[in-house]
């Protein structure tokens, strides 16, 4: 009987407990739970840390490149149609090249500048302004009959690019969210840098063929039909958006990691474009390039800068600060080898190439980096990435000229090229070292 009892009670027992879980679980569950929802916290917990980044970018995004790839276009179509200008309005090709300096100098002043004007207007107001002021800087340019129009012109329209361009920077990344943020920038950017491959040569064949004042009329046509995209898919900021002041935005600038992105932006696109202005002495007087095959190298850098803002996009969501890093110090390697095989034209025709793919390929990431980095002043955090990459340009091609007129000769840009670039590994080097640090306090 022993064995018996003792058998019967350990079953009892088990059945007591069986009963208490049942009971338990009948108090904790819902009525109205299913059985697959058992398990939602644990998938949730998984979707979190698994999450990726959106497989499409939302369309707005891409109604923003076309926006970017007419600004793009005008930036440096001028340079094309330089002879033809000149010609025109009866003055040097040397002052014809001022419409270039003083569209970089109204993108300077005018991002920063155009963002505070519009600070309390709804984005997509600003942008539909924005491009409305673009095309009436380009028939301006179309009408002008003297060169002081023209240039007045050029700052018209370099003011509207910049509050175009930084505003798109935040819709965009408002648009596709956190986890594809600098994806969404890529994108953005890879319409100005679309511009270079195909916009600009052929507002230059057009220039060469209808007259300077032609293009200007196409892109003052374009503009006014992408406003009417502007205005259909941007949306409205939404009640999440507070009323800003001048105040608050440069309160949030304080912020030292702003600073230091902006020196980033500034050093890597000079390092780059500070060669790239004077690529073509380069290719002609060491390499020995034939002059009509300098386009075809032009192109190849406009590719490979193409590239670079869409795979260096979604690299800045995936690996931000590695990105910012690899970026420079690869294209400080890349214009030490211009400088070393000057001489052998079809390696440097590759590594312009590399050039435009390494050199820009870190701008997305920066960028985004910026906008977060400013907290409550997205937008002019923006606007001031957009000023100091043309500030570097300005800065990096005027020593670029320097060394050009040197003992250095043709592979003075690059060289001054090489030692800018090189400048950028400081401060996106201290930025992961503060990453890194604040993520280990936070831990502890």
């Amino acid at each position: 009987m022993a064995p018996w009892l003792a058998m019967s009670h350990d079953t009892d027992e088990i059945r007591i407990r069986v009963e208490r879980r049942r009971d338990h679980g009948r108090r904790g569950r819902r009525p109205s739970a299913r059985a697959g929802d058992v398990h939602a916290p644990t998938n949730a917990r998984r979707a979190r840390t698994h999450e990726r980044p959106k497989a499409r970018l939302p369309l707005v995004v891409y109604v923003l490149a076309l926006g970017t790839f007419l600004m793009g276009t005008t930036e440096f179509m001028a340079a094309g149609v330089l002879p033809e200008i000149a010609g025109d309005l009866h003055v040097s090709v040397a002052r014809a090249g001022l419409s270039i300096t003083v569209f970089a100098i109204g993108m300077i002043v005018g991002a920063p500048l155009m963002t505070m004007l519009t600070l309390r207007l709804p984005r997509r107001l600003t942008l539909v302004l924005a491009l409305g002021a673009f095309a009436c800087g380009h028939v301006i340019a179309a009408l002008a009959s003297t060169f002081a129009v023209l240039l007045g012109a050029r700052f018209l329209t370099a003011l509207a690019t910049g509050a175009f361009w930084a505003v798109a920077n935040v819709v965009a990344a408002r648009a596709a969210g956190p986890n594809a943020g600098s994806r969404a920038l890529g994108v953005v950017g890879s319409g100005a840098m679309l511009a270079n491959v195909v916009g600009v040569p052929l507002g230059a064949v057009a220039g060469q063929l209808v007259g300077w004042r032609g293009p200007f009329w196409v892109l003052a046509v374009l503009a006014v039909a992408a406003t009417a995209l502007i205005a259909r898919f941007v949306p409205h900021d939404g009640r999440s958006r507070q009323t800003a002041s001048i105040r608050s935005e440069l309160t949030a600038l304080r912020s030292g990691r702003v600073w230091l992105l902006l020196a980033a932006c500034a050093t890597t696109t000079g390092g780059v474009l500070s060669t790239y202005t004077y690529i073509s002495p380069l290719l002609t007087g060491r390499a020995g390039l034939a002059p009509e095959l300098v386009p075809l190298v032009l192109v190849g850098f406009g590719i490979g800068a193409l590239a670079g803002f869409l795979v260096g996009g979604r690299l800045g969501d995936l690996r931000p600060y590695t990105t910012a890093i690899t970026a420079p110090a690869v294209t400080t390697v890349v214009l030490l080898a211009i400088c070393l095989l000057a001489h052998r034209a079809a390696l440097v025709a590759a590594l312009i190439v590399l050039l435009g793919l390494f050199g820009l390929g870190g701008n997305p990431g920066l960028i985004s980096l910026a906008v977060r980095a400013a907290g409550r002043a997205p937008t002019l955090g923006s606007a001031l990435t957009v000023a100091a990459f043309n500030l570097g340009t300005a800065v990096g091609s005027w020593f670029a000229g320097l060394a050009l007129d040197s003992q250095l000769g043709a592979v003075g840009p690059a060289a001054i090229g090489a030692a800018i670039a090189a400048m950028t590994l400081i401060p996106t080097t201290t930025l992961a070292v503060m990453r890194d640090r604040h993520t280990a306090v936070a831990r502890t």
